[in-house]
C-alpha cells in the first residue's frame, strides 16, 4: 500500500475509487466498506484508495476550544490504522493533515479542490452519517449531485451490524473503556492489538523482583509508546505479543501512565504499554527486543491501573498480575493460539 501525507505527490494515483473518513480502529464495518471499495475500484480499473486525517477532526477541535474532553479516545495509533488498511487490501492511502484551513474549507471547495483535483475521484463511498466541509455542513445529498454534474459515481453504505448491534467506532471504544475484550474483537473481527518499536525505559521492571543469582532477571518489560493522550482502553491486560520469534508469547501488559512511578522518568508523562513476558526468549538476551516491531494483543482485561505505595508493593503487585494471566492462559477462556491471523512482514513495512 501506498502512504502519503496530503495529495501533492508525483507518485499518487492520477485517478481512484474512494472513501473517506477516520477508520479509527478499522472494526467489522470498514471492512466491509473497503471490501466494496476494492470491487468498485477493480470494476473501473483504477486503484482503491482512503483518505483519513490525522489528527482525529474532533482532536483539532477539542484543541481549538481547549475542551480537551470532546476529543475521542482513540482505538488505535496511525500506524496500527495504516497497518489494517493495508491488510484490507487498500493500494494507496492518503493521510490529510487535519488544520485551521481544511477545518474552514467549503463542502463545495473540498469536492473541487481534495477529491477531484487532488485525488482524481471517480468514484466516491461514504457512510451512512458522512458530513463534511465548514460546520459539517456538507453531506450525501450535496456530494451526489455534484458527482452528477462533475462525472463521478458517489455511493453510500449503510450500518454494518452484528448480531443486532450496529457496528461503529464509537462501539469499540465503549467496549474498551469497560475491558470488555471479547466485545471488542467481536466489533473489529479480530483481538485489540498495538503495535510499535520497543524502546527503552528506565529498566526498573529487570530489578523488580530480580533473583539473588543474577539482577536483572526481574520482570523485564517491553515499552510501546501509545501516541496519543487518552487510549480507548487502559489497565492490566493478559496479552500475547508478536514479532519476537515463531511462536506468540503469553504475557501481562499495564497500558497507562504508571501512576506507582514518578513522572520525571524516561517517559513520565507519555501513555505506554510496559508488557512483561510470561516466557522471555533465551536467544534474546536482555537487550535483544529494543527497536525490534512487536504486536501486542490486549486479550483480558484483569483490573484498573493501582498506584503502589511503593517498590516493594509494586513488586507484589506484579507478581499477582502474572499469577492471573497465567491462570487466564490455562483457562479455556482464552483463545486457541493457532497460528496467527495477520503476517508480522506486513506490518514491518508500515
Amino acid at each position: 500500500m501506498k502512504i502519503f501525507r496530503g495529495f501533492h505527490h508525483p507518485g499518487i494515483a492520477r485517478a481512484c475509487a474512494l472513501t473517506i473518513g477516520n477508520f479509527d480502529g478499522v472494526h467489522r464495518g470498514h471492512q466491509a466498506m473497503l471490501a466494496l471499495l476494492n470491487s468498485e475500484a477493480a470494476h473501473r480499473g483504477v486503484e482503491s484508495c482512503v483518505l483519513t486525517f490525522e489528527p482525529h477532526p474532533r482532536d483539532y477541535f477539542a484543541g481549538a476550544l481547549h475542551k480537551p474532553e470532546l476529543a475521542p479516545a482513540r482505538i488505535g495509533t496511525l500506524r496500527d490504522k495504516l497497518t489494517e488498511l493495508a491488510r484490507c487490501g487498500v493500494q494507496q492511502t492518503v493521510v490529510l493533515p487535519f488544520d485551521a484551513r481544511l477545518a474552514a474549507q467549503s463542502p463545495q471547495a473540498f469536492i473541487d479542490e481534495v477529491l477531484l483535483q487532488g485525488l482524481g475521484a471517480r468514484y466516491v463511498l461514504v457512510g451512512d452519517d458522512f458530513r463534511f466541509g465548514a460546520q459539517r455542513a456538507g453531506d450525501y445529498a450535496l456530494l451526489d449531485a455534484t458527482g452528477q454534474a462533475r462525472g463521478f459515481d458517489v455511493a453510500r453504505m449503510n450500518s454494518y451490524e452484528v448480531h443486532g448491534l450496529r457496528v461503529s467506532s464509537s462501539a469499540v471504544r465503549q467496549a474498551l473503556g469497560q475491558g470488555d475484550m471479547e466485545a471488542a474483537a467481536r466489533l473489529l473481527g479480530r483481538p485489540y492489538s498495538i503495535s510499535g518499536h520497543v524502546v527503552h525505559g528506565r529498566k526498573l521492571g529487570r530489578e523488580l523482583g530480580a533473583t539473588a543469582e543474577g539482577a536483572g532477571d526481574g520482570f523485564r518489560t517491553l515499552n510501546l509508546r501509545f501516541s496519543h493522550w487518552k487510549p480507548a482502553a487502559s489497565g492490566i491486560f493478559a496479552v500475547r505479543v508478536h514479532g519476537l520469534g515463531e511462536t506468540p508469547l503469553p504475557g501481562v501488559a499495564n497500558l497507562g501512565v504508571r501512576p506507582s512511578l514518578d513522572p520525571d522518568d524516561v517517559n513520565g508523562g507519555r501513555v505506554l504499554l510496559e508488557t512483561h513476558c510470561l516466557q522471555w526468549p533465551a536467544d534474546l538476551g536482555a537487550e535483544g527486543a529494543y527497536g525490534k516491531i512487536v504486536r501486542v494483543e490486549l486479550l483480558h482485561k484483569l483490573h484498573d491501573e493501582l498506584k503502589y505505595d511503593g517498590l516493594d508493593a509494586l513488586t507484589t503487585g506484579i507478581a499477582k498480575d502474572c499469577a492471573d494471566a497465567r491462570a487466564y492462559f490455562a483457562s479455556a477462556h482464552a483463545p486457541t493460539n493457532h497460528t496467527e491471523t495477520r503476517r508480522q512482514t506486513t506490518r514491518d513495512r508500515i
